[in-house]
């Protein structure tokens, strides 16, 4: 039995070739980010730099500090899954360390 042909929708004002704005900022992200890129790398083979200055390179480029903070603070799930992960394998002494530096850190 030969199937229907498909529908057709020769309508203009339903069509969705409009980029969204979910799309529009994802492109935006990414130019800030190649910005960003090319500003750190530009920094990076400079042959007249001897010394490579994080704190330079995140406070010079424009919007890259937030982007850092952001990571750093997106990142912290992995950071504590890590350490929990990790604290079988750890001595009772270097536990015992661990536990006196967050009870210092919380006085």
């Amino acid at each position: 039995m030969p199937r229907k042909p498909a529908a057709i929708n020769n309508d203009p004002e339903k069509e969705t070739n409009k980029p969204s704005p979910s799309n529009d900022t994802n492109k935006d992200e990414i130019s800030n980010l190649n910005r960003m890129l090319a500003a750190v790398l530009n920094y990076l083979s400079d042959d007249e730099v001897e010394e490579i200055d994080f704190d330079y390179i995140v406070d010079k480029t424009e919007g890259l500090r937030d982007w850092w903070d952001r990571y750093r603070e997106s990142n912290r799930k992995n950071i504590e899954e890590e350490i929990r992960k990790s604290l079988g394998e750890l001595s009772l002494e270097e536990l015992e360390k661990i536990r006196e530096q967050i009870k210092e850190k919380q006085d």
